[in-house]
């Protein structure tokens, strides 16, 4: 059996050989992967410094962002944070206790819950959310040209 019909090849089988990468692109890739860091960094900062778990404030902006209504569903807010069921409910316990949101059941379904945001966790949410502009308004200059070398792959570099 030769290398290429190996199992780590297997995957790989009928797809087009992809170009290598190259230096620049990887140089590229780390300097956009640095940026998204440093804005996350940022981010965490902010939400410990207002109280609040990365998490949480993700939760909150995930409700409040949420596409045509200002209220989600435990499974919908589990989806938007890319976590399990069961630690979103106890996520939402935190910030029930913390009078950050609130439980309403769904008058269709009243197997459904609907977390909405308390009037502290839109003041919250608010204030981070202006700083985080802010933040953006900065570094989108840098994160738009990194994009746009991404894009390119090596053309202009």
């Amino acid at each position: 059996m030769s290398n290429k019909d190996g199992p780590e090849n297997a995957a790989h089988e009928g797809m087009p050989r992809r170009k290598p990468i190259s230096k620049s692109q990887y140089e590229n890739l780390a300097a956009f992967r640095f940026a998204l860091r440093k804005f996350l960094r940022f981010s965490e900062d902010a939400a410990g410094e207002a109280g609040l778990t990365p998490q949480q404030h993700q939760a909150l902006l995930a409700i409040k962002g949420f596409p045509g209504r200002d209220r989600v569903t435990v499974g919908e807010l589990a989806e938007r944070l890319q976590i399990k069921h069961h630690s979103a409910v106890g996520l939402i316990d935190r910030l029930v206790l913390e009078n950050l949101v609130e439980r309403d059941a769904s008058a269709e379904d009243r197997r459904q819950v609907h977390i909405s945001l308390t009037v502290r966790g839109e003041s919250m949410l608010e204030e981070l959310s202006s700083m985080h502009r802010e933040q953006l308004r900065q570094i989108g200059p840098e994160l738009s040209a990194l994009l746009q070398r991404l894009g390119q792959g090596d053309a202009g570099t």
